[in-house]
């Protein structure tokens, strides 16, 4: 079976108790939304109290990658997670208050991260690297072992994921509310990539690399 059409796991966890017609229920969906961003928000609990803790990651077929400090306590190891990626397309404004929402794609990765060490470190920096800014890793110097030992870099498994995408305008235009004569729609929402700003300390005319000037292109 082709990975991108693997269905999703179907756990406790992950099973959609409401607005069940959001739910993607295949692996490409998963796939589609982590590749879509590259900052996520880490849940924990530490200590008996929930945290949940913004950072960047990356992916492959099997992991999800994500990083922090090694002093960190929300991203000690040993301890459950989920990681939540969301994307906001739209505000959706009805005729009603109550009919308002959101238009998002948004994905929940449930699991235990495992801490890697030595050559799997690395390549799962070169993943997270390559995910938020493609072309920086073979560009920029690579981390020192000084570096590498203050970073903590984790891989979550995506083996129980879930998947929700809200779309279209408000759901309200066939019911009592269509005869206020009141505007209804939605007003689309997305993130803006602009051209690179040089940082001030560069000597002049440097240029800048065809890899950066295309993540400003792709937008």
């Amino acid at each position: 079976m082709d990975p991108a059409v693997t269905p999703l796991s179907s756990t406790d966890r992950t099973r959609l108790r409401r607005l069940r017609d959001q739910g993607r229920t295949d692996r490409a969906a998963l796939v589609a939304v982590l590749r879509a961003g590259f900052v996520c928000h880490l849940g924990v609990v530490v200590d008996g109290t929930p945290m949940v803790v913004p950072t960047v990651y990356g992916f492959d077929s099997s992991f999800l990658y994500f990083h922090g400090s090694v002093a960190s306590r929300s991203l000690a190891g040993g301890r459950t997670a989920c990681v939540t990626v969301t994307h906001v397309d739209g505000l959706v404004l009805a005729r009603s208050v109550f009919e308002h929402g959101v238009n998002y794609r948004s994905a929940m990765v449930y699991g235990l991260p495992r801490v890697l060490s030595g050559a799997a470190k690395l390549e799962g920096l070169r993943v997270l690297t390559e995910h938020a800014a493609p072309g920086q890793w073979d560009y920029a110097r690579r981390p020192s072992r000084k570096e590498l030992a203050a970073t903590a870099i984790f891989a979550l498994p995506l083996d129980e994921a879930s998947v929700k995408v809200a779309e279209g305008p408000p759901t309200d235009g066939d019911g009592p509310d269509a005869s206020l004569g009141l505007w209804a729609g939605v007003v689309p929402l997305g993130v803006v990539r602009r051209p690179p700003v040089p940082d001030p300390a560069l000597p002049p005319g440097l240029p800048v690399p065809a890899h950066i000037t295309a993540l400003a292109e792709e937008a």
